[in-house]
């Protein structure tokens, strides 16, 4: 196994797209904060068949120092939580299907634009689901 660098992915882009390496870096950081700021005000973002990323809130409890067997209590805190999509899913498994995929994606500039992501949030501040095709709601 490798661990694969933010710079290592932003040089691999720029190779495969012919874009500026800084063009690139700014596009890619700017997306990362916008990702932490959703997830900041408690925003659900969908990517259609790759994942969703969710802030999950946890409860306070108490908890047991396993050495001193001393009780402490944990504060309430939120985290995020990424669930795989579909073709994430099957990209773990069939690797070669994967990469064909990327491949196609490079050779194809005639390719209707990818779906974009999707924040919803209720008027009520509740986090919904609306079904949207690009950038749309669909009806």
């Amino acid at each position: 196994m490798h661990t694969v660098t933010k710079k290592e992915l932003i040089d691999r882009i720029a190779e495969e797209t012919g874009q500026k390496r800084s063009d690139v870096k700014r596009t890619v950081q700017r997306f990362l904060a916008q990702v932490m700021v959703e997830l900041a005000r408690g925003n659900r973002l969908e990517f259609r068949d790759f994942g969703v990323f969710e802030v999950k809130h946890r409860a306070p409890r108490i908890a047991q120092n396993p050495k001193t067997l001393q009780r402490v209590e944990v504060p309430a805190k939120r985290s995020a939580r990424f669930k795989a999509g579909r073709l994430l899913k099957q990209g773990l498994i069939d690797l070669a299907w994967l990469e064909a995929a990327l491949h196609d994606m490079s050779d194809d500039d005639d390719a209707p634009p990818a779906p974009v992501v999707h924040v919803t949030r209720g008027a009520d501040g509740a986090r919904g689901r609306e079904p949207h095709v690009n950038g749309r709601a669909a009806r």
